[in-house]
């Protein structure tokens, strides 16, 4: 029976160094969110018709992004690998604006004036997710929410900090 989901999602500790405590905190809500309800079915046939759940470690690799997908019992079935030069520009948009949402939750303003700093915020994300799916669109099948989590975790390669 088919069960198309990630159960266990690890990050690269040599690729995603975790140097600063709230990037750290950042990605573990990512992960527990998209352990709790995902969408995850790569489209190519799997070793043995293995349609799932499925183990992902994310890592870079000669500058690329590299998913290992495995079964549940952690043996390796596939691994995708992903430019990262395409997530440059709403990687470095998103850090933006949420610097900006940043500084105006420290400087205490108004609900109305971070309103739209925050509306932007998701704009940006989302676009990041929907920048994944595209680049997915023949390798694996995500719903919305999976990529918006995955495209978190992939702004974890840039932190700096």
């Amino acid at each position: 029976m088919a069960d198309p989901r990630i159960i266990a999602l690890e990050l690269d500790d040599d690729t995603f160094p975790t140097r600063a405590i709230a990037a750290d905190r950042e990605r573990q809500v990512a992960i527990h969110d998209l352990l709790a309800g995902n969408r995850f079915a790569p489209r190519r046939p799997m070793e043995n018709g293995f349609d799932g759940p499925y183990r992902v470690k994310l890592r870079v690799e000669e500058g690329r992004l590299a998913i290992d997908i495995a079964d549940a019992d952690d043996r390796l079935l596939e691994t995708i690998k992903l430019g990262l030069t395409r997530f440059r520009r709403p990687i470095k948009d998103y850090f933006a604006i949420c610097e900006s949402y940043l500084r105006a939750l420290g400087e205490q303003q108004q609900p109305a004036q971070i309103e739209p700093i925050d509306m932007a915020r998701r704009a940006i994300h989302n676009q990041g997710a929907e920048l994944l799916m595209d680049c997915l669109e023949n390798k694996v099948a995500i719903d919305f929410e999976t990529a918006r989590r995955l495209f978190t975790l992939i702004t974890a390669l840039h932190i700096r900090g």
